[in-house]
């Protein structure tokens, strides 16, 4: 099956012809966000409203354009346990991809030079210019509020500290990175090879007047929780008789983000807090070590940006935050990929595909991830758009990703083990 514009995407990622030339869809930024979205963004309360609406519902569609939508906010993604093997079969040849690291290795350390409070700033000189195929190693990155979250550090503090900065994320953000002869329409393939988190995490709710999290008003007195980390036997004691296993991974994560998709604190520079096009705060707890996401480009040199390092998260992030950390090491490879035309960022692991949807609403949300993964097996693995919609609901899984982080997020989680392996290598991204 093949999309209006002859390649066979079936307009789920708004690509056009792969060797083409890579361009900014207006539709894309007009399909991702609806009047909807313009409400008070419930965790960037510094944000002024009304400009903020102007912004949103100039560029928005109304529900029912946006339902009928079939580009709208698609992700290819799998889940696979970082502290306990899968009971289906693994993708070998995924995991040897993400093992290889062939080219030039670079460290970069958290200064106050190569690390900025919360936001994704493209004005600044790039930190680090790699090639396709090296390898960043980010060594000892800082917790939130650029290193400020710390064992015995109060709640009030660190809410004073976020008011204190209007429009921030609390991320400790590092970059940017220039990627050499990255350009609009072409793919970065990011491929996820370590995660050494510190000895210690907080999860925290910021207090009721704030507006943060998902029950703000039913707890407003707010509460940070610090907890050390079992690094050997990967899991922590959250109270006595209460251990949670680990899965660390990168909640932040993206390029700079097209022009025009969000109201800019000032010209180049935007909040951390949302997900988007870019990638970015996706905090898509599936992306621990061994994963791949493949995040499209649309300024040169890409830009890469990177923060909220994550010791574990469930599904929903419901008080706002995960078991913040910070990491030892965090280390990605890099690869770019030409003329590829995605209008949204896709993830793989070793063991399933995984399609998201985005929006304010979350049954918005969840018909998207819905229309998304039916495009996604139609155009990809061969079969009607029918037998696609009946085979999700007999054997995928629909999650809520989170629901903190201005839009929120379904995702639907398709085995690869349903495929015979001869059939499944067709399946590809890039």
């Amino acid at each position: 099956m093949s999309g209006e514009h002859g390649h066979a995407c079936g307009g789920l990622f708004g690509c056009g012809e792969e060797q083409g030339q890579g361009v900014l869809r207006q539709d894309l930024t007009e399909q991702s966000y609806t009047a909807r979205a313009a409400d008070r963004l419930t965790h960037m309360d510094e944000i002024d409203r009304e400009t903020l609406d102007g912004h949103l519902t100039a560029r928005g569609r109304s529900r029912r354009e946006l339902l009928k939508s079939s580009a709208f906010m698609g992700f290819l993604a799998a889940i696979g346990p970082w502290f306990a093997r899968p009971a289906f079969a693994a993708d070998d040849a995924l995991s040897r991809r993400v093992a290889q690291g062939n080219g030039r290795v670079h460290v970069v350390e958290c200064t106050p030079e190569t690390t900025k409070l919360g936001v994704y700033d493209t004005t600044l000189a790039p930190i680090l210019k790699i090639d396709s195929g090296d390898v960043v190693s980010y060594r000892n990155t800082w917790s939130h509020f650029l290193n400020a979250l710390q064992p015995g550090v109060p709640i009030e503090k660190l809410a004073e500290i976020r008011v204190s900065n209007p429009g921030h994320g609390p991320h400790s953000i590092i970059g940017p990175i220039w990627v050499n002869g990255a350009e609009p329409g072409d793919v970065l393939e990011i491929r996820y090879q370590r995660f050494e988190p510190n000895g210690w995490a907080a999860v925290f709710n910021n207090p009721g007047a704030l507006g943060t999290g998902l029950l703000p008003t039913d707890f407003p007195q707010g509460q940070v929780k610090y907890v050390n980390l079992d690094l050997t036997q990967m899991r922590t004691e959250f109270l006595p008789g209460v251990h949670v296993p680990l899965k660390p991974f990168q909640g932040t994560l993206g390029v700079a983000p097209p022009d025009g998709y969000f109201p800019p604190l000032r010209p180049g520079v935007t909040s951390s807090v949302p997900p988007g096009p870019h990638g970015g705060n996706t905090d898509l707890n599936e992306m621990s070590e061994g994963s791949i996401m493949y995040i499209p480009v649309w300024k040169p040199g890409a830009l890469i940006f990177t923060g909220d390092s994550h010791a574990v998260q469930g599904d929903g992030e419901i008080n706002l935050s995960a078991l913040e950390t910070g990491m030892k090491e965090m280390r990605i490879q890099v690869v770019l990929h030409k003329n590829k035309n995605f209008a949204w960022p896709i993830a793989e692991t070793s063991t399933h595909w995984m399609i998201l949807g985005l929006d304010k609403d979350l049954n918005v949300a969840m018909a998207s991830a819905a229309r998304n993964a039916i495009k996604f097996l139609s155009t990809r693995a061969n079969m009607t758009e029918l037998d696609a919609y009946a085979l999700l609901s007999v054997a995928a899984n629909f999650r809520v990703t989170q629901v903190v982080d201005i839009v929120r997020g379904v995702h639907a989680m398709i085995p690869k083990s349903l495929f015979a392996a001869d059939f499944r290598p067709a399946i590809t991204v890039v």
